[in-house]
């Protein structure tokens, strides 16, 4: 198949990753791969690099920004037209808000085009709900425009892979596509790098050198340091938690636009003894830093499902996640806690369960562990959205 992805920009991400996977699987499975992207521009560090490395074309359409920006926004409809009909791809896959509107119209609009040539069969249209633009932080007003934007796409969208069953649900409860054109494939990770085992001394050399000692029990959290990203909460559990654990530690690893205020946050809460800032890490390192740590935290308030909580569980780790979006298909009473979104009490309580009970911690990961391995395997996604694209090929 001649495949084209679409994503607004290759920053270090979740859906950025993702779609890193699936084009590179793509291609080592014969598949003829274009990647189309904007400017890997903001402060989490970028995966264009890498994927310049991989056995796929990559296209910059360098008016596809992020913001809403009317002019750049058709000029990058535009340039983005311009690619598709002189590649003709069989299918136009799009992942992140912006990629997803330019890029269906963009592909809907050639469609029209191959039809009327008279062509034996249109490009099919697909799009990955990474997660949804839509929530209940934000204005009704803001929810509505949303909402109704994503309802137009939807009619010219062939099928729809969501990471997670419950971006399906919310997408559904808010009239976007119709159940038949709905699956779930998993966000894959490449594993070896998570299950591989990193010797006692470079885990002693990671601690080290952000100020851990080696019988410190490290919480960590790999997220953005970035609105909705729950980090007020897990500060303010370290607050109450430190008074009690003297040998406990909380690790963000990450970087963002709120980056200083937190780091301020900590300072005058005197917790910078106990809450430490990797900065912006390579994705190559995410392991070490897992593997260094002893329970994953996770407070996203919105978020499919955060690819940190499967790569903390491959490395051995339980889970400590508010009950949000997905968070509750990787996340039970066998693999970590599952807790009321917001609620710091039931944060404090589940951190303290797992920071009394190391044999608790390393039954809870074990299982965690196996529990993902295959769920979130590359060839596992990659098998799901190959079978979407036939079965919605051979429809025509």
């Amino acid at each position: 198949m001649k495949i084209v992805h679409i994503i607004t920009r290759l920053i270090l991400g979740g859906a950025q990753e993702n779609t890193l996977i699936t084009c590179k699987e793509l291609a080592l499975r014969g598949h003829d791969v274009t990647l189309i992207t904007g400017p890997a521009i903001g402060p989490e560090g970028e995966l264009f690099t890498k994927a310049k490395q991989e056995p796929y074309r990559i296209i910059t359409v360098d008016k596809m920004i992020r913001a809403v920006r009317p002019l750049k926004d058709y000029l990058a409809y535009r340039q983005i037209k311009k690619h598709l009909q002189k590649i003709q791809p069989d299918i136009v896959h799009t992942h992140s808000a912006k990629a997803s509107i330019l890029g269906r119209y963009a592909a809907y609009s050639m469609r029209k085009k191959r039809f009327t040539n008279h062509e034996s069969r249109n490009t099919v249209i697909v799009h990955t709900i990474h997660g949804l633009a839509f929530h209940k932080y934000q204005s009704d007003w803001l929810n509505k425009f949303y909402i109704a934007v994503e309802k137009a796409a939807a009619k010219k969208t062939d099928f729809f892979i969501t990471v997670a069953e419950a971006m399906t649900a919310q997408a559904l409860e808010a009239g976007i596509g119709t159940q038949d054109k709905f699956a779930t494939a998993y966000s894959a990770i490449e594993e070896d790098a998570f299950l591989a085992p990193i010797p006692d001394e470079q885990i002693t050399e990671f601690r080290v050198n952000n100020g851990i000692s080696k019988d410190s029990i490290v919480l960590a959290t790999v997220a953005r340091l970035f609105e909705f990203k729950g980090h007020e909460y897990i500060i303010e559990s370290a607050k109450q938690l430190s008074k009690k654990y003297e040998n406990v530690i909380w690790l963000f690893v990450g970087d963002g636009n709120l980056s200083y205020y937190y780091k301020k946050q900590v300072s005058d809460l005197g917790l910078a003894h106990c809450v430490k800032f990797t900065g912006l890490l390579p994705p190559s390192e995410i392991p070490l830093a897992l593997q260094s740590s002893d329970i994953l935290v996770h407070c996203s308030l919105r978020e499919g499902l955060a690819r940190a909580i499967p790569q903390g569980m491959l490395c051995g780790k339980p889970a400590i996640a508010f009950d949000l979006d997905g968070s509750c298909e990787v996340v039970n009473k066998n693999t970590g806690r599952l807790i009321e979104a917001q609620n710091v009490e039931q944060l404090v309580e589940a951190s303290s369960e797992l920071i009394e009970n190391k044999q608790l911690r390393e039954k809870l990961g074990a299982q965690a562990r196996e529990a993902v391995r295959q769920q979130f395997a590359p060839e596992t996604m990659v098998d799901k959205i190959e079978e979407v694209y036939n079965q919605i090929l051979n429809r025509q």
